[in-house]
């Protein structure tokens, strides 16, 4: 029997991670945050109240065993002067589906039948979520794309409205093997998955192990300078009585002059791995870089051989 992973987070992570990880033998569930607000997501969110849709798209597009050209027809944006304009097709596709339906995980459910997907897609919830940060200085800050954007140092996040969990979601935890933190956004697309009283409580109820896949490079505005065991400290802080179990980081060589482009052009830094500040919890170190079209990624194919040897 095939083993149950639960991967939590959202955006460009998460669908790196799962482009991976659908080639091993494991049964795969996706719970996507749905507190993205901007570009075509957040335009769509005001008009249809409906939950964020962009980064589910991003995980149907990962899982699909469908044709090329159909990841480049979900993922393609108009380009033109009517209300179209940056409209994501995928993402009209999903608040089309969510409407004929009735909500948006038959929506889910409807389009993954046609992509063919290796793993299962939940949204955390089918409530219209609005995240809000605290931070640092005391100012409060409401909207994913307005905390990214404010360049403050965050202090904590939360839901403006504590949102209803839906019952696969919860299911999906107490049934899985391994739960999966994923790399991408720390505060507004992996703690948007824990900041939920429900998913927590549920979490500790789970015999699931928790592993976490650190980010390779820090993020303006949300953890600059934060080395792997800031990354652990601020994840065990937001997890109820259990906590993270085994941690998957980066370490190795990467060209300098790569690093000096992202300092330079994007503000983003290598996470540093502390090792000796990393406590009671697994670590699993390798060299997990790839340079993709001038961008550093995870070799998503070691990651997942990784993330399933530590299963068997």
């Amino acid at each position: 029997m095939k083993k149950k992973v639960v991967i939590l987070g959202g955006g460009t992570g998460m669908s790196t991670l799962l482009k991976g990880l659908k080639e091993f033998p494991v049964e795969i569930t996706s719970v996507v945050s749905v507190c993205d607000d901007g570009q075509s997501t957040g335009r769509l969110r005001e008009e249809f109240h409906t939950p964020a849709v962009g980064d589910i798209r991003k995980v149907l597009v990962s899982l699909s065993e469908t044709e090329p050209l159909v990841e480049k027809l979900l993922n393609y944006r108009f380009n033109t002067t009517s209300d179209l304009n940056g409209h994501a097709v995928g993402n009209l596709l999903l608040v089309a589906l969510s409407n004929i339906t009735g909500n948006i995980s038959e929506g889910i459910e409807a389009l993954s039948k046609v992509l063919k997907l290796k793993g299962k897609v939940l949204p955390l919830t089918e409530d219209n979520v609005t995240l809000v940060a605290k931070m640092k200085n005391g100012k409060i800050v409401r909207g994913e794309h307005h905390i990214t954007e404010s360049h403050e140092i965050i202090d904590k996040v939360y839901y403006e409205k504590e949102p209803k969990i839906s019952p696969s979601v919860i299911q999906s935890l107490l049934d899985a093997d391994l739960i999966v933190l994923s790399m991408g956004s720390l505060y507004t697309s992996l703690l948007p998955n824990l900041i939920s009283k429900t998913i927590i409580k549920t979490i500790d109820k789970s015999k699931a192990k928790i592993m976490y896949v650190c980010n390779m490079m820090t993020q303006p505005g949300e953890t600059d300078n934060f080395t792997v065991s800031d990354h652990i400290q601020v994840i065990n802080r937001y997890l109820g009585k259990r906590k993270l179990d085994v941690v998957i980081a980066h370490e190795g060589y990467i060209d300098k002059e790569m690093l000096q482009k992202y300092e330079t052009l994007e503000q983003k830094d290598l996470v540093e791995l502390d090792e000796n500040k990393i406590k009671n919890v697994k670590l699993l170190k390798d060299n997990y870089a790839t340079v993709t079209d001038g961008v550093i990624r995870h070799d998503v194919i070691k990651l997942a051989s990784d993330i399933f040897a530590y299963l068997l």
